[in-house]
């Protein structure tokens, strides 16, 4: 039997689920939709074959969904997610887990005593294929202790409504997921710098950023976030360590020889660069829920970790000070000793 997933919310992000979810992923079936755009979820519905139904509770409460995807407006999210927990039901959220610490910490509080993970948290940059190979690097000791981590997240352009906050919890929020993951430790403090501002900004937005982590074993991280860099996509992150260095390498590309040129492609969106680690996010998740054995992709303690060192990482940008991310004991359920 497939897995029978129940969508709430039917926006751009729900709809390439759910097609995923249909065309992609084996072992799925989308049978709900809901949106508060009643036309937006009957359209997004009928590719799959699923129903309409009013609201998030209705898809949660219904007989024919085993899971629950929630693609909803961020403020929503926590509401979903725990009724999703409280239903004992899976649910893949799309970040942000929440938007603030507390109510992320109300969904850590509702697992820790349910006794088991049902929450996943949608950071598809651990399913990339580079940043797995980074991974295995890294924790192999190939390159010894890590010491420093280079990174850069250029957008070619962004609309007027991105605001200067949105680079950290938007933006940067991948970084950091991904950048606690890969070298297994937590970021503990953050800082941000501005540079000389690009003329290609709207007049209201700080753009580019330099964002400062430190971790708990004394990484020393460097994030350029610019967000107007006009040439293209381009992810950049290289870990150094005592031994050597390892490099996210750029997506494949050929290379083309003319007019006394040499050059390769850059891509121009997140959707195109990401497209593979989406699905693979996907298939992991469905076999997990399939299997039984629940999700063992990032987890509602990432998500809570993500909300605090963002939100932190802004009140940097406003105020010009080092600010302590000052995350809570780590619960046993998610590995630590809390």
């Amino acid at each position: 039997m497939p897995v029978r997933v129940g969508v709430i919310g039917a926006g751009w992000i729900g709809k390439e689920h759910i097609r995923r979810l249909t065309d992609t992923v084996t072992g799925a079936r989308v049978t709900a939709v809901t949106d508060l755009d009643a036309a937006r979820a009957e359209e997004a519905a009928a590719p799959a074959g699923a129903r309409v139904l009013p609201d998030g509770a209705a898809v949660i409460g219904a007989d024919d969904v085993d899971a629950v995807l929630v693609t909803s407006w961020g403020p929503t999210h926590a509401e979903h997610v725990l009724n999703a927990v409280a239903a004992g039901k899976p649910v893949f959220c799309e970040k942000p887990l929440a938007t603030t610490a507390e109510d992320c910490l109300r969904i850590v509080e509702a697992e820790t005593a349910l006794g088991r993970r049902l929450v996943q948290v949608g950071f598809m940059r651990r399913y990339d294929a580079g940043y797995r190979q980074m991974k295995q690097v890294i924790g192999a000791g190939r390159i010894g202790e890590p010491l420093i981590v280079h990174c850069a997240h250029r957008n070619p352009t962004v609309p007027a409504s991105y605001t200067s906050a949105m680079a950290a919890l938007d933006t940067a929020v991948h970084e950091v997921d991904v950048l606690r993951w890969l070298l297994d430790d937590e970021i503990v403090s953050t800082q941000v710098v501005t540079p000389r501002a690009t003329g290609k900004r709207f007049a209201h937005l700080r753009d580019p950023q330099i964002m400062l982590f430190e971790t708990a074993k004394g990484v020393r991280i460097d994030l350029e976030v610019f967000v107007n860099c006009r040439y293209g996509y381009d992810i950049q992150c290289e870990a150094v360590g005592e031994e050597g260095l390892v490099r996210l390498p750029d997506p494949a590309s050929v290379g083309v020889r003319t007019a006394g040129q040499h050059s390769t492609e850059v891509l121009a969106d997140w959707t195109v660069r990401f497209a593979d680690a989406f699905d693979t996010e996907f298939r992991e998740w469905i076999s997990g829920v399939a299997a039984g054995t629940g999700p063992t992709g990032p987890s509602a303690w990432d998500g809570y970790a993500a909300t605090v060192i963002t939100s932190a990482t802004v009140e940097a940008l406003e105020s010009g000070r080092v600010v302590a991310t000052d995350l809570k004991p780590r619960p046993a359920l998610y590995g630590g000793t809390a």
